[in-house]
Protein backbone atom coordinates (compact mmCIF):
# COMPACT_ATOMS: atom_id res chain seq x y z
CA UNK A 1 0.00 0.00 0.00
CA UNK A 2 1.59 3.40 -1.09
CA UNK A 3 1.36 6.27 1.06
CA UNK A 4 -0.02 9.26 -0.04
CA UNK A 5 1.14 12.63 0.80
CA UNK A 6 -0.65 15.78 1.23
CA UNK A 7 -0.12 19.40 1.05
CA UNK A 8 -0.17 21.38 3.80
CA UNK A 9 -2.72 23.69 2.31
CA UNK A 10 -4.56 20.62 1.76
CA UNK A 11 -4.18 19.57 5.13
CA UNK A 12 -5.19 22.59 6.81
CA UNK A 13 -8.31 23.03 4.89
CA UNK A 14 -9.35 19.70 5.74
CA UNK A 15 -9.08 20.22 9.68
CA UNK A 16 -10.58 24.06 9.06
CA UNK A 17 -13.81 22.24 8.04
CA UNK A 18 -13.93 20.32 10.74
CA UNK A 19 -13.07 22.76 13.38
CA UNK A 20 -15.07 25.33 12.25
CA UNK A 21 -18.28 22.81 12.17
CA UNK A 22 -18.67 23.18 8.27
CA UNK A 23 -18.32 19.23 8.26
CA UNK A 24 -18.18 16.22 10.39
CA UNK A 25 -15.19 14.01 10.47
CA UNK A 26 -17.19 11.24 8.95
CA UNK A 27 -18.09 13.05 5.85
CA UNK A 28 -14.18 14.41 5.30
CA UNK A 29 -12.88 11.00 5.43
CA UNK A 30 -15.83 9.68 3.29
CA UNK A 31 -14.55 12.49 0.99
CA UNK A 32 -11.21 12.36 0.33
CA UNK A 33 -10.96 9.17 0.98
CA UNK A 34 -8.72 9.94 4.30
CA UNK A 35 -8.35 6.96 7.34
CA UNK A 36 -9.96 8.55 10.81
CA UNK A 37 -6.56 7.54 12.17
CA UNK A 38 -4.58 10.28 9.76
CA UNK A 39 -7.62 12.91 10.18
CA UNK A 40 -6.81 12.49 13.94
CA UNK A 41 -3.83 12.87 13.75
CA UNK A 42 -4.03 16.04 11.15
CA UNK A 43 -6.68 17.62 14.08
CA UNK A 44 -4.11 16.83 17.29
CA UNK A 45 -1.47 18.21 15.35
CA UNK A 46 -3.47 21.28 14.48
CA UNK A 47 -5.03 21.60 18.28
CA UNK A 48 -1.02 21.70 19.30
CA UNK A 49 0.06 24.30 16.94
CA UNK A 50 -2.46 25.71 15.50
CA UNK A 51 -1.92 27.47 11.98
CA UNK A 52 1.68 26.18 11.99
CA UNK A 53 1.15 23.02 12.09
CA UNK A 54 2.31 20.53 9.72
CA UNK A 55 5.66 22.37 8.65
CA UNK A 56 8.28 20.62 9.89
CA UNK A 57 9.90 21.27 13.10
CA UNK A 58 13.13 22.78 13.61
CA UNK A 59 15.76 20.19 14.78
CA UNK A 60 17.75 21.77 17.78
CA UNK A 61 20.55 24.55 16.62
CA UNK A 62 23.88 23.20 15.66
CA UNK A 63 25.49 24.79 18.30
CA UNK A 64 23.58 23.27 21.02
CA UNK A 65 24.17 19.98 19.29
CA UNK A 66 27.99 20.46 19.67
CA UNK A 67 27.94 21.91 23.31
CA UNK A 68 25.70 19.16 24.27
CA UNK A 69 28.66 16.83 22.76
CA UNK A 70 31.42 18.46 24.38
CA UNK A 71 29.66 17.81 27.80
CA UNK A 72 29.00 14.19 26.89
CA UNK A 73 32.79 13.77 26.18
CA UNK A 74 33.91 15.61 29.56
CA UNK A 75 31.44 13.18 31.44
CA UNK A 76 33.28 10.15 29.72
CA UNK A 77 36.44 11.46 30.30
CA UNK A 78 35.66 11.49 33.96
CA UNK A 79 34.39 8.18 34.50
CA UNK A 80 37.38 7.04 32.56
CA UNK A 81 39.19 8.84 34.67
CA UNK A 82 37.31 7.36 37.67
CA UNK A 83 37.54 4.25 36.24
CA UNK A 84 41.17 4.14 35.95
CA UNK A 85 41.29 4.94 39.82
CA UNK A 86 39.16 2.38 41.02
CA UNK A 87 41.37 -0.23 39.13
CA UNK A 88 44.65 0.79 40.29
CA UNK A 89 42.42 0.58 44.26
CA UNK A 90 41.53 -2.95 43.68
CA UNK A 91 45.02 -4.12 42.19
CA UNK A 92 46.66 -2.54 45.07
CA UNK A 93 44.24 -3.82 47.71
CA UNK A 94 44.74 -7.62 46.26
CA UNK A 95 48.26 -7.36 45.93
CA UNK A 96 48.62 -6.39 49.53
CA UNK A 97 46.17 -8.56 51.20
CA UNK A 98 48.83 -11.93 49.70
CA UNK A 99 45.49 -12.74 47.21
CA UNK A 100 46.19 -14.08 43.58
Amino acid sequence: MQRRMHSREFKLEVVRQIVTGQKRPAQVCREYGLAESVLLRWRKEYQQRGESAFVAQQSEPSSTQEQRIAELERFCGQLALENQVLKKALQSRGSGSGMS
